[in-house]
């Protein structure tokens, strides 16, 4: 069985983001970098299903330039077989759709049985690359993922949906699979398994090599959000707030 992670690298969230020089994105020097954190649940129910199965040669794909390769070798010391970066000093600059296209090319040529990602990306956070690529790939997709079960023949998986409620839905293989966090807990990598890791295969391919069709979307502009003012706290009884409350409104918004 040949099972495919697509992960990417995004940086940690607690950073100080500044808008690079095109106004386009984030300006990526000096920033701490990692794995996507929905990814991780993804490399998780990856490893956890060739454990079930016995079987299965997981690989690890990512999108990006060189740094990528710190990434992808997290994923194969938690458990993956071999990695492929798509070589790409850019990706920022690819939406969605592009980025599935890539990956939809490489994997239709290798027939992967499965594919789990995560359901969106930190950084960009559109949740559509897992989705486009079922498409692509005329697969099932089963999105937001929270509970993943196999039983030899079929995947029965509980997702998420909006207000609270969750769906099952099953399907039998091949079949695309994007990640919700809580689905499992993430191992962390052992040294041995850190060591196996520098031996595994990692190879990379030119993204000029996947011919790929051109974005549909392209940033215009990137900005932080306005600034607003503090917000102001009123101390003191029910009715001597209600009296400051209404001095307030009649001064700021003229109510009588």
């Amino acid at each position: 069985m040949k099972i495919l992670v697509c992960i990417k690298q995004v940086p940690d969230m607690e950073s100080k983001f500044k808008i690079n020089g095109e106004g386009l994105w984030y300006e990526e020097e000096n920033l701490a970098w990692r794995i996507n954190e929905y990814d991780e649940y993804a490399i998780e129910q990856a490893v956890q299903f060739k454990e079930q199965v016995g079987e299965a040669e997981i690989t690890v794909l990512s999108v990006g330039p060189e740094r990528v390769r710190e990434a992808m070798k997290k994923a194969l010391a938690m458990g993956c077989d071999r990695g492929v970066q798509i070589a790409c000093d850019d990706p920022w600059r690819r939406d969605s759709f592009e980025v599935a296209s890539l990956i939809a090319e490489y994997a239709a040529k290798e027939s992967f049985d499965l594919i789990f990602t995560g359901m969106q990306s930190q950084d960009r956070g559109s949740a559509q690359v897992g989705t486009l690529l079922g498409e692509m790939l005329g697969t099932p997709v089963l999105t937001t993922v929270v509970d993943f079960a196999w039983d030899g023949t079929k995947i029965t998986a509980r997702r998420e949906l909006e207000g609270g409620m969750k769906g099952v839905v099953r399907t039998s293989l091949p079949a695309v699979v994007t990640c919700q966090l809580g689905l499992n807990t993430p191992r962390y990598p052992t040294l041995p398994n850190i060591m196996k890791a520098k031996k595994k295969e990692l190879v990379s391919l030119p993204v000029a090599d996947l011919a790929g069709p051109e974005g549909r979307l392209a940033t215009e502009k990137t900005a932080f959000p306005d600034k607003k003012g503090s917000g102001l706290v009123l101390e003191g009884d029910a009715r001597e707030m209600a009296g400051q409350l209404l001095g307030i409104l009649r001064l700021k918004t003229k109510v009588l």
